[in-house]
């Protein structure tokens, strides 16, 4: 099958309103496809989906171990996070620590999604910074493999090390060459790859304490720290965060712009690729969702599963008026 397939619908009373089709895969240890849905060779941007990929140069470049960063370090190294004061603040303290300030980013600054850090910026008559945006925790680790490298200040260009760092993670995890690259919404190249390839990656990161060396630790590291902060790698009531809280520590997931999600599912030694083709992010919410539970390391009926799949839609005055469920017969 190479066609995209059904996967989310939006129920309004009797009529299906909304219907989102997609692609996904499960990969295991050995890098082949366990199960599919649509076509394993779409070539996507993974966009943030790929935050712990780019964060493997942190460590295995020896910049981590040099500036003594710790596991929060490393989790907002994979963040798409909501820009309130845990991350903010710990984002200033990571540049205030190298010898950095705010100017010294590149990913543009942007109105924080935490609720209580927007009011504070309005009521102070404040403008949201770099700080804010939900990727300058990833950029606080591109310019900390930067200075330990000895390397420029625009770190985001495409021949600059830190990048081509970033493309050679990719594409050794991936075991694919990238055929493009685009601009992400922070301003950093993001590289392309198959869907497979991506779930093949999270395989990698799944299975890396099976092997002893310095990449596998750098990635036991990274799915370990996401793990252990679900509140760093995004924030209050966002899927990634609620949905790790619930698994209780069996697997690591990460969004991507454009409705891409991945999960590392340890204990399985499995990775999941996802991609909406319509961009629609409650879809993508909802289908990651749905694999995670037909793989067992998620509940079906706990409150968080329940806020992104089968979540019944209520109207302004709290009206029961629809639900968002995954397409009959998917994930099977």
């Amino acid at each position: 099958m190479t066609q995209p397939i059904a996967m989310t619908e939006l129920w309004r009373g009797p009529l299906l309103e909304s219907l989102h089709l997609g692609h996904a895969m499960i990969c295991d240890d050995s890098g082949q496809i366990v199960q599919s849905w649509g076509d394993p060779d779409v070539t996507i941007y993974p966009r943030s989906s790929a935050k712990m990929i780019q964060g493997l140069p942190l460590i295995t470049s020896g910049a981590a171990a040099k500036y003594g960063l710790n596991s929060e370090h490393l989790a907002l190294a994979c963040a798409s996070h909501s820009g309130a004061h845990i991350h903010t603040d710990r984002v200033t303290a990571w540049l205030d620590h190298l010898g950095l300030a705010e100017h010294d980013l590149r990913c543009g600054p942007q109105e924080p999604e935490d609720m209580a850090a927007r009011d504070g910026l309005i009521l102070a008559d404040d403008t949201p910074c770099q700080i804010h945006n939900n990727c300058s925790g990833k950029h606080c680790g591109f310019l900390t493999v930067a200075q330990h490298m000895g390397a420029g200040p625009e770190y985001l260009e495409i021949d600059h090390p830190v990048q081509q760092a970033c493309l050679s993670a990719l594409e050794d995890t991936t075991g694919e060459t990238s055929p493009a690259y685009g601009i992400d919404g922070c301003s950093a190249p993001n590289f392309a790859t198959s869907l497979a390839g991506l779930a093949r990656s999270m395989a990698w990161f799944a299975s890396a304490a099976d092997r002893s060396d310095r990449a596998s630790d750098a990635a036991q590291q990274l799915t370990a720290a996401m793990i252990k902060h679900p509140e760093l790698v995004a924030g209050e009531n966002r899927a990634c965060t609620e949905l790790m809280r619930a698994m209780n520590g069996r697997a690591a997931i990460k969004t991507g712009a454009e409705a891409v999600y991945v999960a590392v599912i340890p204990e399985k030694r499995m990775g999941v690729a996802l991609k909406i083709t319509d961009g629609t992010t409650r879809a993508s919410e909802c289908a990651i969702a749905a694999i995670l539970v037909h793989l067992g390391v998620l509940e079906a009926e706990h409150p968080a599963t329940r806020k992104f799949m089968n979540a019944i839609q209520y109207s302004r005055r709290g009206i029961e008026c629809g639900v968002i469920r995954p397409a009959p017969g998917f994930p099977g």
